[in-house]
């Protein structure tokens, strides 16, 4: 059959054959070679044809269907989704890399928001990769040759989001540096720009993150809210000037927790490939998903070199690492590596080095498998404790991932500012939503599950539900 004639032979040393089967099929749909409406073999015929497990092929259709390339109802086959945006040509071959040149509320309150649990930091297991390393640094690791990281931390970055979060790069292209905002920071100063086309003009979603929103303004962009909605940001509503750049965080939004959607993915990408911008993607929880796994990253479908890609350790283990990473287009590496060695965003050396023995042993993809059932539970615990007392005041987010959980107050007309103001007053630590938007509010409460054990949770909603509804006192 035609459909498995050209299918490409599987690594099976590689392992993974269910990620192998769904890239394949990925790639095919967005290069155009399998048009919307096409009907899929069955998933027995297929896993035959191919010489794998059926449960292999199950899983990759899954996943497919997930980030909305298939789509299939009860009882029909399974066809290959329709999308507003044409299909994107072939992946850019590799170029040749020019060469490098040598806020907002306190901490320590319940349901605080962007912080993770560090209670439950692997101590034993990074004090043994830590004393290791610092006993026996190479010379020439010591020098000033790797102020943008050591090649083997960024290989061993690029071996784990390239299996897990679907990124396509080299080595070249990743820089580390102390933060994703030290990141944002690098990559705003070295592309708004008055003196170039599109200057200083920004998107950002909206709501958005505040943090981002401060850098980006500190760089001297002119910033324009792009409303976010359930399918996450669309680009066919913003209205201002076309931009130099676009933040978005499209795995897990910040701070409405939606994914975005395969098709405003796909225009995303076609609007900055048509008009030159660049695209920042911070993927900072995405590692987190309760409800799936996660989906693939913006990166990895772009095929014009539009994405810069974020990421970051200080969720997934812990803030006081101070390790982060870009993964930047390549005709980009040379200008930022250089902006990155004059701004001293670099991390020591020993931290990078007993990083990438922890993620090469297996250690950090553990604690990622035991930090994702704990916030699992935690969430879940959370979004049930909050719907039952507080839902006749706020709508309650789905609670699918990440380690934030956005609920909206269906009065509209609520101050959420004075709330939160009352509420933490009494030990908690939410933020308000208000204070995420650039034009006209709409109010809310973000609450963080990360440290919130599930067997307090239901107290602590009962504490909030009360506080909500208390009466605002004036002078």
């Amino acid at each position: 059959m035609a459909f498995v004639a050209q299918w490409p032979a599987l690594d099976r040393a590689a392992g993974d054959l269910e990620g192998q089967v769904y890239r394949v099929m990925r790639d095919r749909i967005l290069q155009g070679q399998m048009p919307p409406g096409q009907r899929l073999p069955s998933t027995r015929w297929l896993a035959v044809s191919i010489g794998v497990a059926r449960s292999t092929v199950v899983n990759a259709y899954e996943r497919l269907k997930a980030e909305g390339y298939l789509q299939s109802t009860t009882g029909a086959a399974t066809r290959v989704a329709a999308f507003a945006t044409p299909p994107l040509q072939g992946q850019a071959a590799p170029t040749t890399l020019s060469p490098v040149p040598a806020i907002e509320m306190g901490a320590g309150g319940l349901f605080e928001p962007g912080v993770p649990d560090v209670a439950a930091f692997p101590h034993a297991a990074w004090a043994r990769c830590l004393g290791a390393r610092g006993r026996s640094l190479r010379v020439h690791d010591l020098g000033y040759g790797a102020h943008s990281g050591i090649r083997e931390l960024r290989e061993a970055i690029l071996e784990h989001i390239s299996a897990t979060r679907g990124v396509i790069a080299r080595p070249e292209q990743i820089l580390i540096v102390p933060s994703t905002g030290a990141a944002i920071d690098l990559l705003a100063r070295v592309l708004l720009r008055p003196d170039r086309p599109k200057g200083t003009v920004a998107w950002i979603e909206e709501p958005g993150y505040g943090t981002a929103q401060a850098l980006l303004r500190m760089a001297g962009a002119d910033l324009v809210p792009v409303p976010c909605d359930q399918a996450g940001i669309n680009v066919a509503k913003a209205a201002g000037p076309t931009p130099r750049l676009i933040y978005v965080t499209p795995s897990h939004q910040y701070p409405t927790g939606v994914t975005m959607s395969l098709p405003r993915r796909l225009a995303l990408l076609e609007f900055a490939r048509a008009n030159g911008s660049v695209v920042l993607e911070d993927d900072y929880d995405s590692e987190f998903q309760y409800a799936s796994r996660p989906i693939a990253a913006l990166q990895g479908i772009d095929r014009g070199e539009v994405v810069a890609y974020l990421g970051t350790f200080s969720k997934t283990l812990a803030p006081g690492l101070r390790i982060a990473y870009a993964v930047v287009p390549s005709r980009l590496v040379s200008e930022t590596a250089a902006a990155q060695r004059l701004r001293g965003a670099v991390v020591p050396i020993h931290i990078q080095a007993a990083l990438a023995d922890f993620i090469r042993e297996g250690r950090f993809r553990a604690h990622l498998r035991h930090m994702n059932a704990v916030y699992a539970e935690r969430m879940a615990a959370a979004v049930s404790a909050l719907r039952r007392h507080c839902g006749d005041q706020l709508t309650i987010g789905e609670g699918t991932g990440g380690l934030q959980l956005a609920a909206w107050f269906r009065d509209a007309g609520a101050d959420d500012r004075a709330v939160v103001r009352r509420i933490n007053a009494q030990g908690f630590a939410l933020r308000p939503m208000s204070a995420l938007h650039l034009g006209p509010p709409r109010p809310g409460l973000l609450f963080g599950i990360a440290r919130m054990a599930p067997e307090a949770a239901d107290a602590a909603a009962a504490k909030i539900a009360k506080l909500i509804r208390l009466p605002e006192v004036t002078a």
